[in-house]
């Protein structure tokens, strides 16, 4: 079940686990959501998306004034999110921007990153950081400068390392619970009540030996996340 990280009067800040809904969808699966709402007895409203088959934080607002004022953070790229995944093809350079051009299939519900832009694409850009490696995988930090639909899947393909668990994007296999290992594990934005800034973040899932083959990298970013 996800975990509540903090809220007050305008805002709920979650940790959402891999393969739950962050909203109910057509399988009528429980959703984050739905639990959220019945946890604070109240409507809330979704700031932003958070891809099914990935786990971590979540933003959930308790009046539509705070999720309009949390959106436009998002649309003017000021909210920082940062994500961790496992891949097992480390990428050729240990860091790195990545640009492409993102073309949305909506029938396949899926993204085509391109290196040209095309009528109907978007630009896509992100920053990713190797943390550190196991005996068959690798942990990335990855932090987004635009936000789009499967961004991060969609780039890291591109690129031949594609995430842990995502046959979608060309993952070998997919993982038992149908998760991908994509973490949301960092968000800092300006609280849109007080204005202050704000920095949340989401532990990795639990139980699962790849996650904790990385222990020790995500750890040492989280110690040192306010120097």
């Amino acid at each position: 079940m996800p975990t509540i990280l903090y809220q007050d009067s305008l805002l709920l800040v979650v940790n959402k686990p891999a393969a739950m809904p962050a909203q109910a969808d057509k399988t009528g699966n429980p959703s984050v959501l739905e639990w959220a709402e019945a946890e604070c007895g109240q409507s809330l409203h979704p700031v932003h998306r958070l891809d099914r088959p990935s786990s971590g934080v979540l933003l959930l607002a308790k009046t539509k004034e705070a999720m309009t004022l949390l959106q436009q953070q998002f649309q003017t790229h000021s909210i920082e999110k940062t994500y961790l995944a496992v891949v097992a093809t480390a990428p050729p350079d240990p860091e790195g921007t990545l640009v492409h051009f993102l073309q949305k299939n909506s029938a396949k519900n899926r993204a085509f990153a391109l290196a040209d832009n095309r009528p109907g694409a978007q630009r896509a850009e992100m920053n990713y950081r190797l943390l550190g490696s196991s005996e068959r995988y690798h942990l990335l930090e990855i932090r987004l400068i635009t936000g789009r639909h499967h961004q991060i899947r969609a780039q890291l393909s591109a690129i031949s390392c594609p995430i842990k668990g995502d046959v979608k994007y060309g993952a070998r296999r997919g993982n038992r619970d149908r998760s991908i290992h994509l973490h949301a594990w960092k968000i800092a934005f300006e609280h849109p009540g007080s204005g202050e800034w704000m920095t949340f973040v989401a532990e990795v899932p639990e139980g699962d030996p790849v996650w904790a083959a990385f222990e020790p990298y995500s750890s040492y970013d989280l110690e040192s996340q306010d120097e």
